[in-house]
């Protein structure tokens, strides 16, 4: 007997011979339905479209909400209007990630928070565990279909299903209660790919509507659905983190790259102290992106060493799809940072040799600015 969690559109996998499922957290996720590649080639050059229903969403209300959720990450969510989302992380008070998501202010008073799906329960213990003051969160993650178009056709093929102005959505900006496909949704300027694209909230019964209407519009365009295993590849390439990877409860957001989202001057969260005082002395370990020189294909956890020393491990590995380059991040002592470093990747008891890189390995440049994570 099938144990694992589906996401609403698990049934429309079937409309695909070639999709191919695997265990993602407990949850029985398309790895691909055409292929990787192809999959990875449509979001850089025309669009796809990604079922991440597995998501974890959670409404946070009440007149101390904002203060709340000040306390509770990183980033100034007092920054905020009506209708604007943001990056932020939530951190224990040793500096380590809970977990990173985005924030959505839907009013004053009222919040939305998209989670990994591994970390719902675990997030949702968290915060309970802190709140106060009438601050109410609820858990609406199994009523809550989330759909990821994304790609530089995606503004194209949205504007198809809907009568909104969703072209004058800026960057981490959403609407709520647009029709899409004939589906009330709310639809967020945001993504996780590197690419220009949007992210679309939507009951869970009825989600099915818009994966087969944005389907049906966008195929002149090229647009086709997307699995796991391309959400990885692009995510990847644009140096967009994966909780578990490249961060964790023993990785902090200063040295996996995001300080930017870790505001110090905003006053006191969990975590502050600590965070203050790496910034200030400087992070022992940093992410970096490294390629291989040798022939082979660095993976997650395989040993770093220089100077015949191991110092650190790669977090995220792969052959690029878009640059065909063999490349990966890891998590080092910053001592070996600098470009052109050259270190070795221990893969099957073999050092092979590689060197420090620039990363992001991919940039795009749309005018409404580079997905987030979500």
């Amino acid at each position: 007997m099938n144990s694992l969690k589906r996401t609403p559109l698990f049934p429309f996998y079937a409309d695909y011979p070639a999709a191919r499922c695997i265990d993602f957290g407990g949850w029985e996720l398309p790895v691909q339905f055409y292929g990787i590649q192809r999959e990875h080639d449509a979001v850089r050059g025309q669009a796809g479209l990604f079922d991440v229903s597995h998501m974890g969403e959670f409404i946070v209300t009440g007149q101390s909400a904002e203060a709340f959720l000040q306390q509770m990450t990183t980033n100034d969510v007092t920054r905020l209007s009506p209708g604007q989302a943001q990056y932020t992380l939530m951190c224990y008070p040793e500096g380590g990630a809970v977990d990173d998501l985005l924030v959505y202010k839907l009013a004053a008073d009222r919040f939305m928070l998209v989670v990994n799906a591994s970390n719902i329960d675990k997030d949702l213990a968290w915060l309970r565990g802190h709140a106060a003051g009438g601050v109410q969160i609820e858990n609406k993650s199994d009523e809550t279909a989330l759909l990821a178009l994304q790609g530089p056709l995606a503004e194209a093929v949205l504007s198809r299903v809907t009568g909104a102005p969703v072209q004058s959505l800026s960057s981490f900006h959403f609407k709520d209660n647009i029709i899409i496909c004939g589906v009330p949704a709310l639809v967020s300027r945001t993504g996780y790919t590197g690419e220009d694209g949007f992210e679309i909230y939507a009951e869970a019964g009825k989600a099915g509507l818009i994966w087969t209407g944005l389907l049906d519009a966008g195929r002149s365009d090229g647009l086709i659905p997307a699995g796991l295993g391309a959400r990885d590849t692009l995510r990847f390439e644009a140096k967009l983190p994966l909780y578990g990877q490249e961060l964790s409860p023993d990785i902090t957001p200063l040295e996996a790259g995001l300080g930017f989202f870790v505001k110090l001057d905003k006053g006191d969260f969990i975590g502050r102290d600590v965070l203050a005082a790496q910034k200030q002395a400087g992070v022992t370990r940093k992410l970096v992106g490294l390629e291989l020189v040798d022939r082979g294909i660095p993976r997650p956890h395989y040993s770093v060493y220089a100077d015949g020393s191991l110092i650190g491990e790669v977090t995220t590995g792969t052959q690029s799809p878009t640059l065909k380059r063999s490349l990966g991040l890891a998590l080092i002592d910053a001592a070996y940072s600098a470009l052109d470093t050259e270190v070795y990747v221990e893969i099957r008891g073999k050092m092979l040799k590689a060197r420090i890189v620039k990363a992001p390995f991919y940039k795009n440049s749309p005018s409404t600015g580079k997905g987030a994570k979500t």
